[in-house]
């Protein structure tokens, strides 16, 4: 029997990119979802990182402070030429992000070839996301260099979920399941976790460690970043 209170997502819209909820409704609705942990990640290029950053900076302070739950702001980087991924990875980091999730080479997008191979090779990525038809050496340099690999609940991204388990799994590569959220409906459930991660071809004991032991990793690793200020602190 798995644990209840598994709920963790890593990648989610709003309507700062082309989600249709604003940040704090999109929390407060993971909460009513039975979510332990989130993170924002809007699509953004280079020249957008800032802007977008400060704004969920103080959308995320005060969801963490009134709903007890860890909101980590972060940016998903998409479609950018792989040669400027580390670069606006660590930009991202030195703007506020908690996490850095990089749009992989999905099916069902015309992402560069290339994107995977710098994402997971970049020291201030945590997490590539529906990586498509990732092959075993790029998901080798995942797990050399702690990048979780996504398994997507997201229609036309979750084509390669089988995949991306066998090449992960093979190569001793961290896994997660994210809903890619862009709208209320997208959330996950309890039951829908559980349809992902069976469906992709996780047994009982890989689906407990992509729903629940590697998610709190990787919020510890979050945590060390990121943090609700005190009353009149800085942050």
């Amino acid at each position: 029997m798995l644990p209840t209170r598994m709920l963790y997502d890593f990648q989610t819209q709003t309507f700062l990119s082309d989600g249709v909820l604003s940040p704090i409704e999109l929390v407060r609705r993971a909460v009513v979802n039975g979510y332990s942990g989130l993170a924002i990640t809007d699509h953004v290029g280079v020249g957008g990182i800032e802007p977008l950053l400060e704004h969920l900076r103080e959308d995320c302070y005060i969801a963490q402070e009134e709903w007890g739950i860890p909101v980590f702001p972060g940016v998903e980087l998409t479609h950018l030429p792989p040669k400027l991924i580390t670069s606006a990875a660590q930009r991202a980091r030195d703007a506020g992000a908690a996490m850095v999730l990089v749009h992989g080479e999905t099916p069902v997008e015309p992402v560069e070839p290339g994107t995977n191979r710098a994402a997971v090779s970049s020291p201030a990525v945590d997490i590539l996301g529906h990586p498509g038809l990732i092959t075993e050496e790029d998901a080798q340099v995942a797990a050399e260099n702690d990048v979780f690999l996504e398994i997507s609940a997201r229609k036309g991204h979750s084509l390669a979920n089988g995949h991306i388990v066998s090449m992960s799994t093979a190569a001793g590569a961290q896994m997660l399941i994210d809903s890619d959220a862009h709208a209320p409906e997208d959330l996950l459930t309890e039951a829908m976790a559980l349809t992902v991660a069976r469906g992709s071809g996780l047994n009982e004991e890989a689906t407990r460690i992509v729903l629940l032991d590697n998610p709190r990793r990787l919020i510890d690793r979050l945590s060390l970043r990121w943090s609700v200020p005190s009353p009149g602190g800085s942050g």
